[in-house]
């Protein structure tokens, strides 16, 4: 083992849980933070167009989710086995699982750009447009669609960087890109006067220059893994046990899309108006909860890297500084929000009709916030230590079992405010479930570490 890697290995397990998970946290928060700035900005500008311009952005948000989901399929499915790898002191491993997970992102980016290039039409529409917000659709997917081998293996990359406990370069690609793609939205849609286009060739640019700045961090020797075809290995026990230790977060991230998309489809019958402002109101909780999720993949490695060197106590004391630390942000944060709700929604779209669905869309949904970081802390622990189907099963609740039924029959019998109420529904069913499993989980998980 090299002397760089027995570094890493002594600050994994010996620096104190708290400082260790609030260092790793730091970069992963500021990341989601301007990225979610950036979609502030992204959904902001595209605004000035129009309404149906703003709900276009919202329908290819849901696409861009599945994209995002296999980068966190093969991201976090090999980030999980490398880190408690690199715990159990197996380097060799942790490089081929590396670079496995690496190939295989590429390959389904590459599959999801073709297809989609295909299919582009029925895409669309598939997504939920409407016919007023298809044209604004397809000239932003477009982009998208050319740059999804680039943003698959980029969630991927970054994902193990963060399990390796060096977030940090994460931090540097992932910023410069969102950095980059602000200003260009800036330049191109209204400097050049491209329109919506401008924002997707913004966005397709930026997501190859972070692309180049992630992938230069394994090849220049900054990690304690590296990416090459050499290391490379399609043998089906560790093609198994990629996927299915990153089939929570694909599970997770498609029926986020999916809900996405039943969504959209359900608010179609409303109006542009409805489109948009369930559309607002996903970026807004979404941009409160980045805070608390940023810790949570401070938490991942700190909890994986430290159950594969079989030091339970520190993994669970990983596992309640976590919650509480979570728990107490989320309640911070929905005493800002509901301050001023429509303010924070008029950044967005400045349309009467749009801030009246939205503010008690965005009320509703902030009242139950703090439940969250149990439901994800609890499913990312399960992960992190191998639990695979627990995971899975944790991971298709909040945005599945809950929240699709929950659409379908408040929609019916309410009409648009059954559609306000079923996500905050869902959140709160899939607490209750997550406190059970997780006191049955740390009633299981060894008292004592092992030597």
């Amino acid at each position: 083992m090299s002397e760089q890697t027995e570094l890493q290995f002594q600050k994994m397990t010996r620096t104190p849980v708290w400082r260790l998970i609030i260092t790793l946290s730091i970069p992963t928060i500021i990341t989601m933070l301007i990225t979610n700035i950036y979609n502030v900005v992204d959904t902001a500008f595209v605004g000035r167009l129009g309404t149906s311009a703003s709900g276009a952005v919202g329908v290819v948000f849901g696409f861009m989710a599945i994209i995002q989901a296999f980068g966190f399929l093969f991201g976090q499915g090999s980030g999980s086995i490398i880190s408690r790898r690199l715990g159990n002191r197996e380097v060799d491993k942790a490089i081929h699982t590396a670079s496995t997970g690496f190939f295989c992102s590429l390959f389904m980016g590459l599959v999801i750009g073709i297809l989609g290039m295909l299919f582009l039409n029925p895409l669309v529409m598939w997504l939920g447009s409407t016919p007023t917000i298809a044209p604004y659709a397809k000239t932003y997917i477009r982009y998208i669609l050319i740059a999804s081998p680039f943003m698959t293996t980029s969630f991927t990359m970054n994902n193990i960087l963060r399990y390796e406990g060096k977030a940090a370069y994460g931090m540097v690609g992932l910023l410069t890109g969102s950095l980059l793609n602000i200003a260009g939205d800036y330049v191109l849609m209204f400097g050049l006067h491209m329109g919506i286009a401008g924002a997707g060739l913004s966005t397709c640019l930026s997501q190859i220059i972070s692309w180049s700045i992630l992938l230069s961090m394994f090849l220049r020797g900054k990690t304690t893994t590296h990416i090459s075809l050499a290391s490379l290995q399609l043998r089906m026990s560790l093609l198994s046990d990629i996927v299915l230790t990153g089939l929570p977060s694909l599970l997770r991230q498609m029926l986020n899309s999916l809900t996405t998309i039943l969504l959209n489809v359900l608010a179609a019958d409303y109006g542009d108006e409805a489109v948009a402002a369930m559309s607002i109101v996903s970026r807004i909780v979404f941009f409160v909860f980045s805070v608390s999720l940023g810790t949570g993949q401070g938490f991942q490695p700190v909890c994986a890297f430290n159950y594969g060197a079989k030091k339970y106590a520190r993994v669970r004391k990983a596992v309640w500084f976590t919650l509480v630390i979570g728990l107490v942000m989320m309640t911070l944060a929905t005493l800002v929000v509901v301050q001023m709700p429509d303010t924070i929604i008029r950044l967005f779209r400045d349309d009467d009709k749009v801030i009246a669905i939205a503010h008690r869309a965005l009320l509703l949904q902030m009242a139950v916030l703090p439940t969250l970081p149990v439901s994800v802390i609890t499913e990312m622990t399960f992960q992190c230590t191998g639990r695979k189907v627990g995971a899975a099963v944790l991971s298709s609740l909040r945005s599945g079992f809950f929240l699709v039924p929950a659409l379908l029959i408040l929609s019916k019998l309410r009409g648009l405010a059954g559609i306000q109420e079923a996500q905050p529904l869902a959140f709160v069913l899939t607490f209750f479930a997550s406190v059970v499993c997780l006191l049955w989980y740390m009633k299981r998980l060894p008292k004592e570490d092992a030597t």
